[in-house]
């Protein structure tokens, strides 16, 4: 028997299967594309992601035969949020994280709740990208839209509705919405009350590892998955992922690199503060009951280099095509050893942490007529960890100490961007077997719902594998430093120029 893991992502979805040691015995993935129909929004079809579920999931019921499927949860983007009508037929697209159509929403929280209340309350630092401002948004521009959903939906819950249960959405990704009162645990009446949304619009929720329901036969059968498979509620992705590379205590943290660049801790207390407001820090519920997890991040991770692929890196796709490799393993492998004479800032979207700005750019420097391609590649990797080391001195600031990192995603197949990482945040980055940590994370707690699991924490010591570390190079790591001084002034040098770039898309 195994345990399936459903990670759902921004730009697609991979299911993971386990066996209940937690070791991968299949995988399935499919992308789906952001669509942009206006500038600054980003978006799904919430009913093409669900094909692409249904097709990852059948094709990995396929591949288990011997091992048939027992249990299931799902790791979901945060944010990403749809309505839904009483037909269950969706109503609207889903924004993403990262869409900017909610940029002044803030202003209007502030004119009836200060700032430390709204984190106090939801653990949240204020922005509009949580899904409580995405769903005002369609209040105040689509009311049409509003009058008739019937429920708005995060992925996670949204996939079970689609699984034909009673969709309980997790803690950890309750939280994102901005709607749950952490410390009690269940939607926050207030700040539903202020933003005119009834709390009977969102979906019931529960602590990560809780039973949701059992897959009906007859949409088994549909899908081409076995019959009986216990669906458990999962989790926000990154604390899963923190979860399925063994965080559960202060100290480490998981640096994941897909979609989105986001460094994990996780901590033993709720702490919400002036100084972690003042760093647009969260903490909200983790995947294991009784911990807390923040997230400092950058919206614009690996999407710089699937950028950089789809954009300029035709040869390079020919070159993967022909020789059955993975196009960002031949990207990254031709980059320069040493550090290069760019700069990016890798504001490509809106930004992440510490800025939390709407109207930022993202821009190369250091452009000459003999500046090859692979020193841009080799400056994306670069540009975009400097952004990460700018958040981890964030979180250190604000009393969170982390001496070493453990890399999940797709980021982590590349040893060549994982050192970079280790010399330029200047301490040690250890690599894991299992570079899907979220998917194996989600599986153990439904593994455990299901009764299949008797202890995850005792799971995860077995299945957490440590492949190898990366530790800094102490002259490169002094070469990146030398760099990163420079890039810590580019944001600002570059604010005006971008804020007025922005306001020509309007």
């Amino acid at each position: 028997m195994s345990l399936l893991g459903l990670d759902v992502g921004t730009t697609g979805t991979k299911g993971v299967a386990f066996d209940l040691d937690g070791k991968p015995i299949a995988s399935a993935y499919r992308e789906y594309p952001l669509l942009s129909p206006r500038p600054g929004w980003q978006e799904l079809e919430p009913e093409h992601v669900w094909r692409c579920v249904r097709e990852v999931l059948g094709e990995v019921a396929q591949k288990t035969k011997g091992d048939p499927i027992r249990a299931m949860a799902m790791s979901a983007q945060g944010e990403a949020v749809h309505a839904v009508g009483k037909d269950g037929s969706c109503l609207t697209n889903s924004p993403v994280t990262f869409d900017a159509r909610t940029a002044d929403l803030p202003a209007w929280w502030l004119e009836r709740k200060s700032r430390m209340d709204l984190a106090q309350i939801s653990g949240m630092p204020l922005h509009g990208m949580y899904s409580l401002n995405k769903i005002l948004w369609f209040k105040q521009n689509q009311p049409e839209v509003f009058a008739k959903a019937a429920r708005f939906h995060c992925y996670e819950d949204f996939v079970q509705l689609r699984l034909g249960i009673d969709p309980i959405m997790s803690h950890s990704l309750a939280a994102r919405t901005m709607a749950l009162d952490v410390r009690k645990g269940d939607w926050s009446h207030e700040l539903l009350d202020i933003a005119g949304v009834p709390c009977e619009l969102l979906p019931k929720t529960a602590a990560s590892g809780t039973v949701a329901g059992t897959i009906p036969d007859a949409v088994a059968n549909d899908i081409g998955l076995p019959r009986g498979i216990v669906v458990s509620t999962g989790g926000h992705d990154q604390p899963a992922g923190a979860l399925g590379a063994g965080i559960l205590e202060s100290g480490e943290a998981v640096y994941a690199t897909g979609t989105v660049d986001c460094i994990c801790p996780i901590y033993e207390t709720y702490s919400v503060t002036e100084r972690t407001v003042a760093g647009n820090l969260c903490c909200y519920p983790s995947c294991v009951p009784g911990l807390y997890a923040s997230i400092a991040f950058n919206f614009t991770g690996g999407s710089l280099l699937k950028w950089y692929r789809d954009t300029f890196a035709a040869e390079e796709r020919r070159e993967a095509d022909a020789a059955g490799k993975d196009v960002y393993e031949i990207l990254c492998d031709a980059v320069p050893a040493d550090p290069e004479k760019l700069l990016i800032l890798p504001h490509f979207t809106v930004t992440g942490t510490p800025h939390f700005d709407t109207a930022s750019r993202g821009a190369i420097l250091g452009l000459t007529l003999n500046t090859t391609r692979a020193e841009i590649v080799s400056a994306v990797l670069s540009g975009v960890t400097y952004e990460m080391k700018l958040n981890l001195e964030m979180l250190q600031s604000a009393g969170v100490g982390i001496a070493r990192l453990r890399a999940v995603g797709g980021g982590a197949k590349s040893a060549v961007w994982t050192q970079r990482k280790a010399d330029i945040m200047g301490v040690p980055v250890a690599v894991l077997e299992t570079t899907e940590a979220a998917s194996l994370g989600v599986a153990l707690l439904a593994g455990q719902a299901a009764g299949l699991v008797t202890d995850v924490k005792a799971a995860l010591a077995g299945a957490v594998k440590i492949l190898y570390v990366c530790d800094p190079d102490a002259r490169r790591s002094r070469e990146y430093a030398e760099r990163y001084a420079v890039y810590r002034d580019v944001y600002g040098a570059l604010k005006d120029v971008n804020h007025r770039l922005a306001g020509l898309d309007k």
